[in-house]
This record gives structure tokens, C-alpha cells and sequence, in this order.
């Protein structure tokens, strides 16, 4: 294997639909103590065995408690055979009381793309693609329209005369993407995420095209991450190894926010232009944000209800 890059992700998905062709093959062999893992212990039988079990298993919003711990479990011990990689896949559930919000400062964001880089490291996004969740546009005064903005600026900033506005998925109460799956791959949880089962997706777009915000991307190609580089500590929901064909997003760091952390974006702004909180909690920052500043929402005519506020000081 390379030891620069990992072109294939522990638990992918590409499992899920090359994995028959593995299957009949070892059937073919008279190999049914295989699909099962046995047959002596060999590296190739358990893992085959454990990808059999990935196969089958429920999306993630139906599965128990004991069967999303087994699939964690699943992950884990693949990403060892397969690539001597220790890695900690968590499937915190929500906490209770909680409702995740975002504001974004435009006259503090000074364009520098460190919330960037560090929402890219965080979050095991694809290097050879460039994959990013976040968007930072380059804006005159007068215009609160990142498609009036210029997204792709490579010069020295703050530039002259300039504000920065940044976009990202907004989690929305009503969430067009949600209404487009046909599989149900991606929903809304209790702390207002709106999540992603890599493993259900088909690939179909039809959440790309519904977003009015550019929050989702897609996998064209197998991703690639330097071993050195991946993040280890994941969410099955969240920053897990991605794969080929399937959507992804940003989840506000559900590996991070679900243990009272915040998103590495708002944790790497060297200018405090990102505020994320809990809307429930009265003395949170963000809702002092909502009540003391002017705040407003992109696009909000469409009734999306995203919780991503823009303000100014």
C-alpha cells in the first residue's frame, strides 16, 4: 500500500457495492465458511465476514443501540486489517436540551481561510479533489449575495474595500435536501444536525441540486488522505472515511460539538467571526448574537429556516 495516502476507506462503501462480486467468488469456491468468518481465522475470512455483516446492516437511524455499537466495532476493526490503522469511531447520540446554531460575523472575517484548512484537516476531506466544505466569497460593499461575491481569490487579504462573507450547509429547521433523498440517507437530528449515512447514499445528487446554500459535495473519485494526516478520532455520522459516489457535508463537527466542543472552523477563526452554540441555552453567545445584534439569514424568503445567521458588529 502507499504509505503517503489512503486511497480506500476503513469501512467504505465500496464494500457495499463491490461486495457481491467478492461474494460470489468465494461461493464459487465452496468458500461458505468465509462468508461467516471463519474458516481458520485467516485475515482474509474475517473480513470478509465483517464486511458481509456491513452489508446487511439497517440505516443507521433504525438500528438499536447494540447494533450501531456493533457497527462502530465493524469500522474499526477493518480499518486495522486493512490498513494498520487505529482509529475511534463514536456514535454519540444527541444531548439533550440541545439545538445547534452558527452566526458568522462579516465585518470580523478577513478572508484568511484558516477555518478552512482547518474544517479540511478535522474532517478527513479528500486532498487530491481539494474537497471543501466551506466556502469564503470576497465581497463589495452594498452586496449580502455570496453569488454577487468572487469564491475563488488568490491574492493577499484583507483586500482593500472588501468583506468576506463565508457559506457552508446551514442545517435547516426545513431542509430541502432532506425532501429530495430517496434512500432517507440524510436527515435531521434532535440537536437540529442534518446528517449523512455514507453507507445508505446512491449517489443520485438530488440533495446537490435541492441545496440553495452549494452545501453538499460529492465524491467523484476514491478519496485520498494521507496516512499521516487522517483524523482518527471520528463519528460514524461525522468525519468517518468517506468513499467513492457518495455525498457528504459539513455536520457543525458532530465529533466534536457532541462532547461540548466546537467545530474546528469556529475554534481555528483567528478574528472570532464564528459563533456556534446552543440556541436552547439562554446565556450562550450565539444567543446573545441573536438578541443584541443585526442579524439576518441567506435567502430566508425560502423558508428553509437555516440556523446560520449572518451579523455585524
Amino acid at each position: 500500500m502507499d504509505d503517503k495516502k489512503l486511497k480506500s476507506s476503513p469501512g467504505q462503501k465500496s464494500s457495499r457495492r463491490s461486495f457481491l462480486k467478492g461474494a460470489a467468488a468465494l461461493t464459487a469456491a465452496g468458500s461458505a465458511g468465509l462468508l461467516t468468518g471463519g474458516c481458520g481465522g485467516s485475515v482474509s475470512a474475517e473480513t470478509m465476514g465483517l464486511q458481509w455483516e456491513e452489508f446487511f446492516k439497517k440505516n443507521y437511524r433504525l438500528m438499536t443501540p447494540e447494533e450501531k455499537q456493533a457497527t462502530v466495532d465493524r469500522l474499526e476493526r477493518l480499518a486495522r486489517i486493512r490498513h494498520d490503522l487505529d482509529i475511534e469511531v463514536s456514535n454519540r447520540e444527541p444531548r439533550e436540551n440541545v439545538l445547534y446554531g452558527y452566526a458568522f460575523n462579516i465585518s470580523r472575517c478577513k478572508g484568511y481561510m484558516d477555518c478552512v484548512e482547518a474544517c479540511v484537516r478535522e474532517n478527513n476531506l479528500d486532498r487530491r479533489s481539494k474537497t471543501q466544505y466551506i466556502r469564503l466569497f470576497e465581497m463589495d460593499p452594498g452586496q449580502l449575495d455570496p453569488t454577487s461575491g468572487e469564491g475563488r481569490y488568490f491574492h493577499e487579504v484583507p483586500a482593500a474595500n472588501k468583506f468576506y462573507m463565508g457559506v457552508q450547509c446551514f442545517h435547516c429547521e426545513n431542509a430541502p435536501c432532506i425532501k429530495a433523498c430517496p434512500t432517507k440517507a440524510t436527515w435531521r437530528e434532535p440537536d437540529g444536525i442534518v446528517v449523512v449515512d455514507y453507507d445508505w447514499c446512491i449517489g443520485c445528487r438530488y440533495c446537490l441540486a435541492a441545496c440553495p446554500y452549494w452545501g453538499r459535495r460529492f465524491n467523484w473519485g476514491e478519496p485520498e488522505v494521507p496516512l499521516d494526516e487522517i483524523n482518527r478520532r471520528q463519528h460514524y455520522l461525522g468525519n468517518r472515511m468517506r468513499m467513492k459516489g457518495v455525498m457528504e457535508k459539513c455536520t457543525f463537527c458532530i465529533q466534536r460539538s457532541r462532547e461540548g466542543r466546537l467545530p474546528a472552523c469556529a475554534e481555528a477563526c483567528p478574528t472570532g467571526s464564528r459563533v456556534f452554540g446552543n440556541l436552547l441555552d439562554p446565556d450562550s453567545e450565539i444567543r446573545f448574537v441573536l438578541k443584541n445584534k443585526k442579524v439576518f439569514r441567506f435567502k430566508e424568503d425560502l423558508g428553509t429556516d437555516p440556523k446560520f445567521w449572518y451579523f455585524m458588529d
